[in-house]
């Protein structure tokens, strides 16, 4: 293949797997308005309102609980491998919720959908250290970073769009389809440079391609339940529910699909798990059990009232315990999940970097439409909207920060942008009644702190990857995510019970608690704090920006 053409291929093959994560980012944010249709899809009445809450939280720990594995798997074998791996999984997951009728199905298919897009997330910027030398990251990690954005941009208003004209279960039709398309297109592009896999492909007995053939067409029979054989005097009987809650899995042809599908996990466990042991799978499930506490510690709570969710008394020691563990299993392992070596240099403060830029921009994303709704009467939609000049000037930021990066080192592009963005931050969190109702101030801070966070994007990774071994990079880009995803749970919730401290101690001064203006008020200063607190979040993250380099990285590996 000419340079030309592996230049062009390369480059269709980023671009699909942009959009791929694109896709997957949408759906962390699609339910927004879906969530309501969805429950009542399901049987949860909108008085039950917190049992949907796993709809959101089971795409949340499939996204972030298995990354690090995902991301070392993906230096053990093809990157293209891990990405039609990923996109199938997400492709099976927005089925299984497209056609749930259960509650514990449709967060069944949730997890499956998270579990499949996050792995897309490292897996594309490991690509991009596979296809671009060092020194010529900056706009492919740019444009990564900014399409992940515009997929949190996309995600609500496609929502919207699919729920003007259709149910909520088109949407997840929708993602199916545009997620096969994904999968052909990438398996289609095959650019020269990749990694060959490091475990030789083995075809797959006949029969075992039979039995997984028939446990999805027992699952698709089981889920859907089709009314012509349910109906059925002579062919109901295996759709037959075997308790009085009348669910569809436990049925006759529901078991036979599981009993199927362990069969055919069982046959090809030659193929896979030797894999997964040699990614330390014991090591990734210890670090998975306590991500998994973490995220459903903090991501059930609701932000704008609490911190810690009912179970959190816990999952916060099991998530402990499961830690230490997997310190423990790090520091003794001969070949341990994140590899000695594999994180250095400016690997480590790009990782504080994105904790921090992780908890600003959460902070954003929830308490600006919480101050629009305390302070302008607007509803959850309308809340929302008022975000769009900051979503908007987040990829923005993210294309510019890594085009700069052709002219200046990591430092001088991400320190100004985190700078920017602190500013703009700190300016919200003096706003108060009528703030937002100023076009003008209110959209230079949005779009400055959007801009700012974005300018930070690409360089983060590329010092990351720069300073990272070669056969570490999928494992540097998941916890480059996890880092992220840990400052959006943890750093909000941290935040929140400060803002809610200031609250209560606001309210016990009012000498009339009845008083409507005044609670009011008080309800102000918690969103105002937890603002002041991401911008505090924002100046460290700049302070650590100073380590990712000065100079321009060239195309010979390191500073220049």
């Amino acid at each position: 293949m000419s340079e030309s053409a592996r230049t062009k291929t390369a480059t269709a093959l980023l671009a699909v797997a942009s959009f791929a994560v694109a896709l997957a980012a949408s759906d962390t944010y699609v339910v927004v308005l879906a969530l309501t249709d969805m429950m009542g899809g399901v049987g949860v009445g909108i008085e039950s309102l917190q049992r949907g809450t796993p709809i959101i939280s089971g795409f949340l720990l499939g996204y972030v609980a298995v990354l690090p594995l995902i991301g070392r798997i993906s230096d053990l074998v093809e990157r293209r491998r891990i990405l039609l791996w990923c996109l199938g999984v997400f492709v099976v997951g927005s089925l299984v919720t497209a056609v749930a009728v259960e509650l514990n199905v449709i967060v069944a298919g949730r997890f499956l959908q998270g579990l499949g897009g996050g792995g897309l997330v490292p897996a594309t910027f490991a690509l991009v250290a596979d296809l671009w030398p060092v020194g010529r990251r900056g706009l492919p990690l740019g444009v990564v970073g900014a399409v992940q954005e515009l997929g949190a941009l996309v995600g609500p208003l496609l929502g919207a769009l699919v729920l003007a004209v259709a149910s909520w279960r088109e949407i997840f039709w929708l993602n199916a389809l545009v997620g096969a398309a994904a999968w052909v297109a990438v398996w289609r592009l095959r650019p020269d440079g990749l990694p060959a896999a490091s475990s030789g492909a083995r075809r797959t007995r006949g029969w075992t391609v039979i039995a997984a053939g028939a446990a999805a067409l027992a699952w698709a029979l089981a889920l859907t339940a089709p009314p012509a054989l349910t109906r059925s005097v002579a062919l109901g009987a295996p759709f037959v529910p075997f308790d009085a809650d009348g669910s569809r899995v436990a049925t006759p042809i529901g078991v036979l699909a599981a009993v199927l599908t362990l069969v055919v996990v069982a046959a090809t466990a030659s193929r896979w798990l030797p894999l997964l042991l040699r990614a330390d799978l014991l090591g990734a499930s210890l670090l998975a059990v306590a991500l998994a506490a973490l995220v459903l510690t903090f991501a059930t709570a609701n932000p704008e009232e609490e911190v810690v969710g009912e179970w959190g008394i816990w999952l916060l020691p099991l998530g402990a315990a499961a830690l230490v563990g997997f310190l423990v299993r790090q520091s003794t392992a001969d070949d341990p999940l994140i590899r000695r070596g594999v994180v250095r240099g400016r690997v480590w403060p790009a990782l504080g970097v994105s904790l921090l830029v992780g908890t600003a921009l959460i902070a954003v994303v929830v308490d600006v439409p919480l101050l629009s709704r305390l302070t302008q009467g607007a509803d959850a939609t309308e809340g929302a909207l008022v975000l769009v000049r900051f979503l908007v000037a987040v990829p923005a930021g993210a294309l510019v920060g890594g085009w700069l990066l052709r002219l200046a080192g990591p430092a001088l592009v991400a320190v100004p942008g985190l700078a920017l963005a602190a500013l703009a931050v700190w300016e919200m969190a003096g706003w108060g009644r009528g703030s937002l109702d100023d076009p003008v101030v209110s959209t230079l801070a949005l779009v400055g702190a959007g801009f700012g966070l974005g300018l930070a994007i690409a360089p983060i990774n590329d010092a990351a990857l720069a300073d990272a071994r070669e056969e570490g990079h999928g494992a540097v880009s998941a916890l480059i995510v996890v880092a992220r995803m840990v400052g959006m749970i943890v750093g909000v919730a941290l935040l929140t019970a400060i803002g809610l401290h200031r609250f209560h101690l606001a309210v016990a001064a009012l000498p009339d608690p009845t008083d409507g203006d005044a609670m009011l008020d008080a309800a102000v200063v918690q969103v105002q704090t937890v603002l002041a607190g991401a911008a505090f979040a924002l100046v460290a993250a700049a302070a650590g920006a100073l380590l990712l380099g000065f100079r321009r990285i060239l195309t010979s590996g390191g500073d220049a």
